[in-house]
């Protein structure tokens, strides 16, 4: 199992659009993706209210994990995604 860790750059954190845009990316992977804050349980990553219900805000670390083949490639597109500002886009 692949995992990285990721510091929120969206302003609003993971809510509305930026959620929308990673919920999207994480099941076009067609991999079974999480994402947690740490230390807390982490929850599925193509389902927006999951995601959204997490709290997730700029400046806060999260943690994704993948499994399957190409995880690694899958949580460096995720990482490259949540480490930019997708409300100023």
């Amino acid at each position: 199992m692949a995992t990285r860790t990721v510091t929120i750059a969206s302003s609003v954190g993971l809510h509305a659009r930026p959620a929308a845009l990673f919920v999207e990316a994480a099941s076009a992977s067609g991999l079974d993706v999480e994402i947690a804050k740490p230390g807390e349980d982490p929850v599925d990553a193509t389902s927006i209210l999951g995601v959204m219900a997490l709290g997730a805000r700029h400046g806060e670390e999260v943690v994704l994990t993948a499994d399957g083949d190409g995880a690694d490639e899958t949580l460096d597109s995720l990482v490259e995604l949540l480490s930019r500002d997708l409300d100023a886009e």
